[in-house]
């Protein structure tokens, strides 16, 4: 992307379409949504003129790409036979309201493995991934999944580059899948990303894991819990264990310039989404800084 692609996780209340009018209005030319309740298993619908609305919207600000967050609910590699089919089937809707709002992305924590083994869950998490897409064609469509790395809690799976790049290996002959990235859940899972040669060090092992091609989104985030906490507390940029200077090394990384970055952080003061996405457009070299938002809220 020859503009980087700075963003925030928005509401979609008054309807859909609306994430995108509040994108431009924070200077954002990507975000992230929710396409339904995050913490009720009965599925929202997505009004047709809505839909039709968000897509109108994207180009006339040229905002792209739209991501959508699973939600959290989701457990793909429970040992619950009736936890996992009804992730099975609340994931399946995920990505049926995701092709319905021409998202190019769809984030999934790949879920929790207790009283099972690594393995157990990995294979687990794969079979029920592939359950949830039987039938439905990926691959004509600009689409794909992104398997999150997680904050690196026992028995949460993801945790490590390796797993994350492990998942993605087992899916790619069945779904278009890629990885989205995380800074705070890397700080706390105990990556380096603060030093320079700790940054470096991170690097590298995405690249011998996951590769950087398949690296498609970083979620932007600060840290209120320490390096290799495991406390998955997201933080304004720069307010926190990270710092601004992580953020700044990442932002002009050309190993990345293709990925879209995204704020999760908390928005304590009305306006502080706007600011945290001003914030990580001034760490952008002056050279490809997107053009200054219009209005913010």
């Amino acid at each position: 992307m020859s503009t980087p692609r700075i963003g925030f996780h928005l509401s979609t209340a008054g309807g859909v379409f609306k994430a995108a009018e509040r994108a431009h209005e924070i200077g954002a030319n990507t975000f992230q949504i929710f396409s339904s309740s995050p913490r009720m298993w009965r599925p929202a619908r997505i009004d047709a003129g809505h839909a039709s609305q968000l897509s109108e919207l994207r180009k006339k600000y040229d905002c792209t790409p739209l991501v959508i967050h699973t939600s959290y609910l989701v457990n793909l590699s429970s040992q619950s036979q009736e936890v996992r089919k009804k992730s099975i089937t609340a994931f399946r809707g995920e990505i049926e309201r995701a092709l319905d709002l021409h998202a190019e992305f769809l984030v999934l924590h790949p879920g929790s493995w207790r009283g099972l083994t690594h393995e157990e869950g990995l294979a687990l998490a794969a079979a029920s991934i592939a359950k949830a897409t039987e039938g439905v064609n990926l691959y004509g469509v600009d689409f794909r999944i992104l398997i999150e790395n997680t904050a690196g809690a026992e028995f949460s799976l993801g945790g490590s580059f390796d797993q994350v790049a492990e998942l993605i290996t087992r899916l790619k002959p069945v779904v278009p899948v890629g990885a989205c990235l995380d800074t705070c859940h890397c700080h706390v899972a105990g990556y380096d990303l603060v030093s320079p040669e700790g940054y470096e060090e991170t690097v590298r092992l995405i690249k011998t894991t996951i590769g950087f091609a398949d690296v498609r989104v970083w979620h932007t985030n600060d840290a209120k819990a320490a390096r290799g906490s495991k406390l998955d507390r997201h933080q304004q940029i720069g307010l926190g264990t990270i710092g601004l200077e992580p953020f700044r090394r990442l932002l002009n990384d050309k190993r990345f310039r293709h990925c879209a970055f995204i704020a999760e952080v908390p928005v304590d003061e009305p306006g502080d989404d706007a600011k945290n996405v001003q914030t990580l457009r001034s760490l952008v070299a002056t050279s490809v800084k997107p053009a200054p938002a219009r209005t913010t809220r």
